[in-house]
């Protein structure tokens, strides 16, 4: 019986030294680097682009910091084509871009093992918010025909006709005329994150998130304007740790 009793407890310890190494192993890393790209309620099919780095600090905390690169659009925004089958958006006046560099915490709520299993965390940050309104360029036909073609910033009192706007330019064109725009953001979210391997991580983020701007941007100028924009995101997100 003793002797029974004895050779269950080696296999005990043997099964769990491994988890025990790899639990230490999973601690030691220290800092974490992650990059993906943003859908939110604000924007187009991707909403944008983040890299993120975060930093230990206890066995269940760690801090971040990062930066974000999105657009958001106007609930107004519409496509349209026309006789020519170019698209264009009418009303568009500039496009808004905002530059979100933040820092956060980041509060482990269920670990996973070292090489499976799913990890959540609950998140939150803030920051500036650096807007960007860069303008919207059309082509407009200023004698119905297309002699008189010009390629230039959408202007609501003179460009009224939409049968003579024959299409946009890109977002490149109107760089040169780019207006700052101010503000803060902050966000609060839920991240789920898998790492088949413990020096990789992958996962998605999901939150809501809510930012203002004293000035408020002008996007369509026929339509109401806000200058706070609340959204729902997800991130998709991949990485590295050490």
């Amino acid at each position: 019986m003793i002797r029974f009793l004895t050779c269950i407890l080696v296999a005990a310890l043997l099964a769990v030294a491994p988890a025990v190494a790899q639990s230490e192993e999973d601690e030691s890393f220290e800092r974490e680097t992650s990059y993906g790209i943003n859908f939110n309620s604000n924007g187009g099919l991707i909403g944008g682009a983040f890299v993120r780095s975060s930093f230990y600090m206890s066995k269940n905390m760690y801090q971040f910091g990062g930066i974000e690169i999105v657009e958001i659009k106007h609930p107004k925004e519409e496509r349209y084509l026309n006789y020519v089958g170019e698209p264009f958006v009418y009303g568009k006046k500039n496009y808004f871009f905002v530059v979100r560099p933040h820092y956060g915490r980041e509060l482990v709520l269920f670990r996973k093992a070292a090489e499976s299993g799913v990890q959540v965390n609950a998140l939150g940050a803030i920051g500036p918010s650096l807007g960007l309104l860069v303008p919207y360029y059309i082509d407009y036909s200023y004698d119905g025909t297309t002699n008189d073609v010009r390629t230039v910033p959408y202007d609501e009192t003179i460009h009224t006709n939409t049968d003579y706007i024959l299409g946009s330019d890109t977002v490149f064109r109107g760089l040169g005329q780019t207006k700052f725009k101010p503000g803060l953001h902050a966000r609060a979210g839920l991240s789920f994150e898998y790492g088949r391997y413990r020096e990789s991580i992958a996962g998605i983020e999901v939150g809501v998130a809510v930012e203002y701007f004293p000035s408020t941007p002008v996007i369509i100028p026929l339509a109401e304007n806000n200058n706070t924009f609340t959204s729902v995101y997800l991130n998709l997100f991949y990485g590295s740790r050490k």
